[in-house]
């Protein structure tokens, strides 16, 4: 999936061990999973090499998508 990030959302991942992403809908944190259960574990973070974009590799509870898909990339253009 691709979610936002702001510096709290980063300060809590870290401190959680679990992802917790920005939500620019509802001008909030988002624990993702909190309501769920399908939370993200955090195995690695890495930072590109612009400092501007996180890869969070994680292990997740359950589907990553709202949807109940396993991925938010599940349908495909061509």
């Amino acid at each position: 999936m691709m979610a936002w990030m702001n510096a709290e959302s980063l300060r809590l991942t870290l401190e959680k061990g679990e992802a917790v992403f920005w939500s620019r809908s509802r001008q909030e944190i988002w624990h993702k999973g909190a309501t769920s259960g399908n939370v993200q574990k955090v195995v690695e973070i890495h930072v590109d090499c612009d400092a501007d974009t996180l890869l969070v590799l994680v292990e997740p509870a359950g589907p990553a998508c709202h949807t109940g898909e396993r991925t938010c990339f599940y349908r495909s253009m061509k």
